[in-house]
């Protein structure tokens, strides 16, 4: 049936909503796809439910391609599963918590992988029923401190999410490889460019894990890529660590006055006058203070010591020392350790500690990959208005590990040897995760094997942001008019307007209609009564951005439409018949 916009449920606004921050908010409000109920929660009304139908269908036919069956599961579920798998503390304030009546705990679900995993074990118990593959398209619930840019980051979104269930290694691999796939395939059907980077698998857990990124400068990712063809985001990205340098011949530490320098650049410049070097930021040891609160609850400060040209990067911290929330030290924690001497850390002291005591500050130290046994460096004498130099690492001091927290630059070399890297922006589309045994093992799925031994069951985790690719889409596609959707998930096929007093331009467009939806067509008719003007049915039509117009007006006597392709910006008047023959065709 021919959809008639007369009757249809849609507004229009001229202006864009205060809030919208981005072109894909601004646009799909405007244009009566969406509406916002609350921060980063939005009501789908029926043009927005119909492009997401478009979507959903695309990546239904290549989940079906690729073996995978459909499922769903609700958003509310119990607190259980998640207290098992460790993940009800780890998401921390990052979910929706609730009680029901009978004060029994529940949660909107973030993911889903306990309940599959349960589902499956519920079902199958041999070797012979597996490889599997379930996927389900869900809305998910994440408690964002600050949803921003309409649909692409907000505290409701769809989610396609798929997982493979496998008895062995090279199961998982080939299922791994199926959706991998799959996902390629839809982003290909869907227009998207997109780059295959690798990732941290965060909260999931697992081995393989490797994001989509379509590459945009609205994009909330930085990732790195080579001319070699290595890619990662910044928080998988591995440092190239230098050769250890031999300790013959380099001098003791030496402390040396220093005042008023308790920045890198004040450092640096106070060095180069009265140790008479030429010295730069990255002969320089910076000690940054953070506190970990880790799941059970308690604070805990650490010390990482870093090259002075390099920030430490907020992302690659949280990465580094998860499960645990990370934030800088505050100035009452300074005062809870006196042994901190801000703007002058270090990691030796002249009173203190030597190679392979405690720290000279009591608080456990870490360093960055670079900082190499027998690097020299200029850094903090844990003296206030004193620092050290011929601080040697190895020699003088040591750590408690290694982490990677440091910015990563432009030129860093690529881990795989593929030579120096550029950094971009990124928006994530796609998620694949080899997950292994971890949710197997905490929730006991188990299959007799081909000996009749229970094995645990290896999973893969394949999630596609549904609701965010829409907004990609219409971020993607779109004039200072309105969107312009792509034909593959464009609410409508062809839209029909109607325009001018003649009854005849009325009469040809309805039959128009009726024979492009005979023909298989999703037809959009605009036939709104003459007192509602030319220029304002065109302005909807570019605002809600059907890609096919056909407009009839003035020659609609003579049998004659106007054909207007709004990806082209091209109008050409045709006879009626052509117009019909020439859509039906497509």
């Amino acid at each position: 049936m021919v959809t008639r916009l007369s009757n249809f449920f849609l507004r229009t606004l001229r202006e864009d909503p205060a809030d919208a921050e981005v072109t894909s908010h601004k646009l799909l409000v405007r244009a009566g796809y969406i509406r916002r109920q609350a921060p980063g929660i939005f009501a789908w009304l029926p043009l927005g439910l119909r492009v997401k139908a478009r979507l959903e269908q695309v990546i239904r036919e290549e989940m079906t391609a690729a073996g995978a069956f459909e499922v769903h599961f609700p958003a509310l579920l119990p607190r259980e599963p998640y207290e098992v798998t460790g993940r009800w503390e780890e998401y921390g304030d990052g979910i929706f918590r609730l009680k029901d009546r009978k004060d029994a705990d529940y949660l909107l679900a973030p993911t889903h992988e306990e309940v599959f995993t349960l589902l499956v074990k519920d079902l199958y118990s041999s070797y012979k029923d597996l490889p599997l593959t379930i996927y389900q398209i869900q809305d998910k619930y994440r408690d964002e401190a600050r949803p921003r840019a309409g649909l692409l980051r907000g505290r409701e979104f769809t989610m396609k999410d798929a997982y493979s269930f496998d008895h062995t290694d090279a199961g998982l691999d080939a299922s791994y490889m199926a959706q991998r796939d799959a996902y390629e395939r839809i982003f290909q059907r869907l227009g998207l460019e997109y780059v295959i980077v690798q990732a941290d698998a965060g909260a999931m857990g697992g081995s393989r894990s490797e994001e989509f990124l379509h590459p945009t400068a609205v994009g909330e990712d930085t990732f790195v890529r080579s001319a070699g063809g290595y890619a990662a985001n910044v928080e998988a990205f591995t440092t190239v660590v230098p050769d250890s340098i031999p300790f013959d011949g380099l001098g003791e530490p030496v402390i040396f006055d220093s005042p008023d320098t308790p920045t890198i650049d004040t450092l640096v410049a106070h060095s180069n006058a009265v140790l008479e070097g030429e010295y730069t930021a990255a002969d320089t040891l910076k000690n940054v203070v953070l506190a970990l609160t880790h799941l059970d609850g308690t604070r805990e400060l650490v010390i990482v010591g870093v090259p002075g040209d390099r920030d430490v990067d907020d992302k690659r911290v949280e990465v580094a020392f998860a499960p645990a929330a990370v934030e800088p030290a505050t100035p009452e924690d300074f005062e809870k350790h006196p042994l901190l001497v801000k703007g002058y850390i270090g990691p030796w002291s002249a009173e203190g500690a030597i190679l392979g005591e405690e720290s000279a500050t009591g608080i456990r130290y870490f360093l960055d990959p670079r900082v190499v046994d027998g690097s020299s460096w200029i850094t903090g004498a844990n003296i206030d208005q004193k620092h050290v130099h011929s601080l040697v690492a190895g020699r003088d001091f040591a750590s408690d590990g290694f982490v990677e927290v440091a910015s990563v630059r432009e030129g860093d070399l690529a881990p795989d040897g593929s030579g120096p890297v550029t950094l971009a922006r990124g928006m994530e589309i796609g998620h694949v995760f080899q997950l292994g045994r971890k949710y197997a093992d905490a929730l006991g799925l188990k299959v007799l094997d081909e000996n009749g031994k229970l094995v645990t069951v290896t999973m893969g985790s394949y999630g596609i942001g549904v609701t965010r690719i829409l907004a990609i889409i219409a971020e993607l596609n779109n004039d200072d008019k309105g969107l312009i959707w792509p034909a593959s998930v464009a609410p409508f096929d062809v839209q029909v307007v109607a325009t001018g007093k003649d009854a005849a331009a009325y009469e040809l467009a309805e039959q128009l209609s009726a024979s492009l939806e005979a023909d298989g067509l999703d037809v959009l008719y605009d036939d709104r009564p003459t007192r509602v003007s030319p220029g304002v049915k065109f302005a909807d039509a570019e605002l809600i951005g059907v890609p096919t117009i056909v407009i009839v007006g003035r020659g609609a006597a003579d049998g004659q439409v106007e054909l207007w392709d709004r990806r082209t910006g091209e109008r050409e008047v045709v006879a009626a018949a052509d117009a019909l023959a020439r859509l039906s065709a497509r």
